[in-house]
C-alpha cells in the first residue's frame, strides 16, 4: 500500500508544480491579449485583473495524467479503464469554451450547451452512472438513457455550482481543494479497504484536482494577481463531477459483500455505500446552496438565472462586516466540516463521538459568523504579527479621529473583492469595514 501512496504523492506534487509555474507566464499572456474584465457601472473595482488562470490549471491536469500513466501502480488505471481519456476529452472541450469566454464573453446559454456537450463526450467514452444504491432496495441498475441523463445533469449542476461560488479571491480553488481531499480519502478507502479497482480512477482524479487547486492558490489568494475565470472554474467543476460519477456509478456495491446477516444488518452495513450517493452533494453543499438561492432570488426578481448580482453567500458575509480573508476562511470551514464530516460518518457511522464532534464544530462555525459583533484584542507582543486593524495603536488612532472630526478614517489598506457569476464577470475593489462606507458603496 505504501507504493501507491508514494505514486499518488508524486502525481500530486507534479500537478502542483506545473500549475504553479505556468500561472505566472499565463498572467503575462492574459494581460498581453487583453483577457481582463472591463470596468462597468455596477462594478466597484478600480483596476482590471487578468483571467485565463484555467490555462495553467489545464496544464497541471495534463501533467498529472501524463505522470500517472508512467507509474507502475497507477498505469493500470489507463490500461483497464477508459475513464482518464474520457475525462481529458471532456475537460479539453470545457476548458476551450472557458478560454473563449474569458476573452470574448460568450452567452450563458451557449456555455450551458457546451457543458452538456462536454458531459456527453465523457458519457460516450464510458464515464457514466451505471447503477445507484437505493436504501431499503439495494442496487438498482439504470437503463442507458437514465444513466446518461443523470450523468449529464450531475456534471452541469456541479460545474455551475463551482462557477457560482467563484466570487472571492481563493474561494473556489480552496473550496474545491477541500472537497477533493475529502473525496480522495473516501475513494482511497474504497479501493484499498475493499479491494475494488473500479475506485482507482476516482482516486486519481481527486489527487490531480487537489494539485490543480493547490498550485493555483498562491497566485489567487487575496489580493489576487490573477483570476481562474470560467476556463478554470468550469474545468475544476467538471473534474470534481467526473470523480463523483466514477465512484458513484461505476463501483458495484454488491462487490463489497455487505448483504450478509439479515435485512436490518444489511441496511446498516450498506450505509458506507449510500454515502457516495450523497457525497458528491455534500462536498459541494455550500456552492450548491449558493446556486439554488441565486436561481430563486433572480427568478423572483424577474431576472435571468444567469444574471450576475451581489447576493451570493460570500457577499452576505462581507455585508455582515467580515473582511475578505475572514469570509473566505469561514467558507473554507463550512465546506471542510460538511465534506470531512460525511466521510468520517461513512467510516464510523455507529460512533456517537462523530455526531457530537460535527455538532460542536457547527456551533463553532455559528460563533465565527458573529465575529463582526466584536473586535478581537491582540496582545501587544503579537501586534506585529497581525493585520493593522487588530493593533491597539491603530484602533486608538481611529477612535481619536472619529471623536475629533466625526469623520471616519481612511482604511489602512484596501481589500479587493472579486465578484464573478456564471458569465465570468469579475469585479474587485476596495471594501471598508465601516458600515457607513459599505452602505454608500452598495447604493452606487
Amino acid at each position: 500500500m505504501g507504493q501507491p501512496v508514494r505514486e499518488y504523492l508524486l502525481t500530486l506534487c507534479v500537478t502542483v508544480a506545473v500549475t504553479y509555474l505556468l500561472t505566472g507566464p499565463v498572467r503575462k499572456f492574459a494581460i498581453a491579449v487583453g483577457a481582463m474584465p472591463e470596468i462597468r457601472a455596477r462594478d466597484v473595482h478600480r483596476e482590471p485583473t487578468p483571467r485565463l488562470g484555467g490555462i495553467a490549471m489545464f496544464g497541471g491536469l495534463c501533467a498529472g495524467l501524463l505522470v500517472a500513466d508512467h507509474l507502475q501502480n497507477l498505469n493500470g488505471v489507463f490500461e483497464l479503464s477508459n475513464e482518464p481519456r474520457a475525462l481529458l476529452s471532456g475537460a479539453a472541450l470545457i476548458w476551450l469554451v472557458g478560454v473563449l469566454d474569458d476573452k470574448f464573453e460568450i452567452d450563458a446559454l451557449i456555455k450551458l450547451g457546451a457543458q452538456m456537450i462536454a458531459a456527453g463526450v465523457m458519457v460516450i467514452q464510458g464515464l457514466t452512472i451505471l447503477w445507484i444504491p437505493v436504501p431499503g432496495i439495494g442496487t438498482v441498475a439504470l437503463t442507458q438513457w437514465q444513466g446518461n441523463l443523470l450523468t449529464v445533469a450531475l456534471v452541469v449542476i456541479t460545474i455551475n455550482a463551482v462557477n457560482f461560488v467563484d466570487g472571492l479571491d481563493g474561494l473556489a480553488a480552496g473550496t474545491v481543494c477541500i472537497a477533493a481531499c475529502a473525496f480522495f480519502l473516501y475513494a482511497y478507502r474504497i479501493w484499498f479497504g475493499y479491494g475494488i479497482e473500479a475506485a482507482a480512477p476516482a482516486t486519481l482524479f481527486a489527487a490531480i484536482l487537489m494539485g490543480m487547486c493547490l498550485g493555483f492558490l498562491p497566485h489567487n489568494m487575496h489580493p489576487a494577481r490573477i483570476f481562474m475565470g470560467d476556463s478554470g472554474s468550469m474545468l475544476i467543476g467538471l473534474v470534481l463531477a467526473a470523480s463523483a460519477i466514477s465512484i458513484t456509478g461505476q463501483v458495484d456495491p454488491d462487490t463489497m459483500a455487505l448483504f450478509a446477516g439479515g435485512e436490518r444488518n444489511a441496511t446498516h452495513a450498506m450505509l458506507p455505500v449510500f454515502i457516495p450517493l450523497l457525497l458528491p452533494l455534500t462536498i459541494i453543499a455550500i456552492p450548491m446552496a449558493d446556486l439554488v438561492l441565486a436561481i430563486i432570488r433572480r427568478t423572483w426578481n424577474g431576472q435571468s438565472p444567469f444574471a450576475a448580482d451581489r447576493g451570493h453567500l460570500h457577499h452576505r458575509l462581507l455585508e455582515l462586516g467580515h473582511s475578505h480573508s475572514r469570509a473566505v476562511l469561514i467558507m473554507y470551514f463550512w465546506s471542510g466540516l460538511i465534506a470531512f464530516g460525511a466521510v468520517a460518518y461513512s467510516v464510523h457511522s455507529a460512533s456517537m463521538w462523530i455526531v457530537l464532534a460535527i455538532a460542536g464544530l457547527s456551533a463553532l462555525g455559528l460563533v465565527l459568523l458573529l465575529l463582526p459583533r466584536f473586535t478581537p484584542r491582540t496582545p501587544r507582543w503579537a501586534e506585529r504579527l497581525v493585520p493593522p486593524r487588530y493593533r491597539h495603536v491603530e484602533r486608538a488612532a481611529e477612535a481619536a479621529l472619529l471623536d475629533a472630526t466625526g469623520a471616519e478614517p481612511a482604511p489602512v489598506r484596501p481589500v479587493a473583492v472579486g465578484v464573478s457569476g456564471v458569465n465570468g464577470a469579475t469585479a474587485v475593489g476596495p471594501r471598508s469595514r465601516f458600515p457607513d462606507r459599505r452602505k454608500a458603496e452598495s447604493s452606487r
